[in-house]
Formats: C-alpha cells, sequence, structure tokens
C-alpha cells in the first residue's frame, strides 16, 4: 500500500461507509503473464470476491486525464448499509497500480473517482529526461 484516506479514522463508529480512498502498487512479476491491466481484474475479483463484494460493473478501459486506466465496481451490503467499491488499475514501469475508491453512495463514489488524474503521465515506458 503507497497511501490511504479516510474521511474518519479506519476504527472511528459512524452511521455511514467510511468513504476512503487506497492507492496500492504490486510488481507486476507477482502476477504471472500480467501484460494489461483488465488482467490484475482476474485475482482481484477473486479477492473481491471472498470479501462479500459483487460484481457491479466488469473491467472496462476509460481515460483519466492523458492515462489510460481500467476500472471495475462493486457493492457489499454491510447491515442496513451497502459499500460501494470502484477500483481503477494501470501497469507502469513493472507494477500494477491500483486506486480503489470506497463509498456509501454511487453518487460519492463518482465524485472521489472523478477526482483522480495524471497531469503530465507518461504514456511510454521510457524515463523522462
Amino acid at each position: 500500500m503507497l497511501l490511504a484516506a479516510f474521511s474518519r479514522p479506519p476504527d472511528a463508529r459512524g452511521e455511514d461507509v467510511n468513504s476512503s480512498i487506497v492507492v496500492a502498487a504490486e510488481p507486476q512479476a507477482t502476477y504471472s503473464g500480467l501484460k494489461e491491466a483488465a488482467q490484475y481484474f482476474g485475482p482481484l475479483t477473486e479477492v473481491a470476491k471472498a470479501q462479500g463484494f459483487t460484481v457491479d460493473e466488469a473491467p472496462y478501459e476509460f481515460a483519466a486525464g492523458p492515462r489510460s486506466v481500467v476500472r471495475s465496481d462493486f457493492h457489499k451490503d454491510v447491515g442496513t448499509r451497502v459499500m460501494r467499491q470502484a477500483t481503477l488499475a494501470f501497469l507502469a514501469d513493472g507494477y500494477a497500480i491500483s486506486i480503489t475508491v470506497i463509498a456509501s453512495t454511487e453518487d460519492e463514489m463518482e465524485n472521489l473517482v472523478n477526482e483522480v488524474s495524471f497531469s503530465g503521465a507518461r504514456t511510454s515506458g521510457h524515463p523522462r529526461k
């Protein structure tokens, strides 16, 4: 995990889902044959389902600024509440980078996802000079 940001401390109780954004990087070599970001969602979906999530949106590609990312959406019933999750993923410099947004409503989730942008992101695998 590279970064985790929460709307309130993780252990603090609240009436609604604790909205959060988690950014993680895993070596691409961890996943045999991983050549495209969409392939990352095979193992990610297995983990999400094992934690009680249901797939709402199969992985699809879209542009987040100059970078192309793959996204998939999930939800999980938590008592009387629904936890919504959107995960964005891309490959860069030998890593699978994922950005996971968790929220209590679809609107809140979309607002958080829409804040993700990559200004000046590289589109090739060559370092900047």
